[in-house]
């Protein structure tokens, strides 16, 4: 009986602590960002090679077991593809690690929280998300839309006083003294720069979601992302790099490795796998409920690693955002108890749920 009673908790705790690991995943990605851009590897050379290692990580599993099911490549797919690349690995990472170096990586956590939002904002003008205003949960999604765009104005628009979770002897020079000699100018800069990463990664999701129609096979879509992308980020890093010699692709037993090898790897690689499990059993909804902790968590072991300072003003607007993020996230689990209640039991299967669901979240960023 006790082993039968262990074995009931273990298959209850597995999601939770799955999606914990996955969200230690996300902050470990934007902590080894931030770490590699200090000893001053140019953040193009960084998507390049951690777009190509995540293709190489993701192929052979690819291949393995889509072979199957992948369908036929035809050239529409294609240029979808070809912009999903351009949209992810390019503009959203290309800016996010911008604003991330004209701000901190605890300031950017928290801004990548205003995605979902965004998202649904996005999907409304392009009639994916419907919005009855008779719906408590359609009014929720709004509210919460509103509320988060706010909370990120407020972290644009106001500073404060600087606030220290922890003291450490290793902070860096640049994070010791950046907030206190970084013009108004450059953090504002900073803001719209993570803003628009995260624009053009909730647009990502927007054609996602409609390529996976046409091509529904997940890991190869993916594949197929990182390894365009890795080709178009190389022609932008050949064009931003140029006058910095072959010395800016030397990679080296350090961070100017251990970076993208990381977020290649268990990014873009293990937490894809992880969030997959945690997806078929509990849905996108469950997964996105703890996107927070990857804020909490970045800004603590940032602030204790890199001694980077948080300001009144980023807590108060995390604060918001994510009391907007949950207005959301509570309107579309509303909307999936709508749409499967008024399906027959027997009709309802979890590729079903997941059409009607707006996706909200994802592995492969930051």
């Amino acid at each position: 009986m006790d082993k039968i009673a262990f074995a009931s908790f273990g298959s209850k705790a597995k999601p939770y602590v799955l999606t914990v690991a996955v969200q230690f995943g996300f902050a470990g990605a934007v902590l080894f960002s931030m770490a590699s851009f200090n000893i001053g590897m140019s953040r193009f050379v960084f998507i390049v090679y951690r777009n190509i290692i995540a293709a190489v990580t993701l192929a052979p599993f690819a291949w393995f077991f889509e072979r199957k099911v992948r369908p036929k490549m035809t050239i529409s797919v294609f240029l979808q593809i070809m912009a999903l690349a351009f949209l992810e690995p390019v503009i959203d990472q290309g800016f996010t690690f911008l604003g991330m170096q004209y701000t901190s990586a605890s300031f950017t956590s928290i801004l990548l929280n205003t995605v979902p939002s965004i998202t649904f904002f996005l999907a409304v003008i392009f009639r994916i998300e419907q919005v009855n205003i008779k719906q408590i949960r359609s009014i929720a999604k709004v509210i919460g839309t509103l509320v988060t765009f706010a909370g990120a104005l407020l972290m644009t628009i106001y500073k404060g006083p600087q606030i220290h979770l922890f003291y450490s002897p290793n902070t860096s020079h640049h994070h010791a003294g950046s907030h206190d000699t970084q013009t108004v100018k450059h953090w504002v800069s900073g803001t719209l720069f993570i803003l628009l990463g995260c624009s053009a990664w909730s647009s990502f999701f927007i054609l996602q979601s409609i390529t996976l129609k046409k091509y529904p096979a997940e890991m190869s879509l993916s594949t197929l992302i990182c390894f365009l992308g890795a080709l178009q980020s190389s022609a932008v890093a050949l064009v931003a790099e140029h006058h910095s010699g072959a010395g800016v692709w030397a990679l080296g037993w350090n961070l100017r490795l251990y970076g993208p090898l990381y977020t290649g790897i268990v990014t873009s690689g293990i937490t894809y796998y992880v969030q997959g499990l945690v997806l078929q059993s509990r849905g996108p909804v469950f997964f996105t409920a703890f996107n927070p902790l990857c804020m909490i968590i970045t800004c603590a072991l940032g602030s204790f690693l890199f001694g980077e300072q948080l300001h009144l003003g980023s807590i108060i607007g995390a604060v918001i955002i994510a009391m907007g993020l949950y207005f959301v996230v509570w309107g579309k689990a509303k909307d999936n108890s709508s749409a499967t209640t008024t399906m027959p039991p027997s009709s309802v299967t979890m590729k079903q749920i997941e059409t009607q669901q707006l996706p909200i979240s994802s592995s492969d960023h930051v």
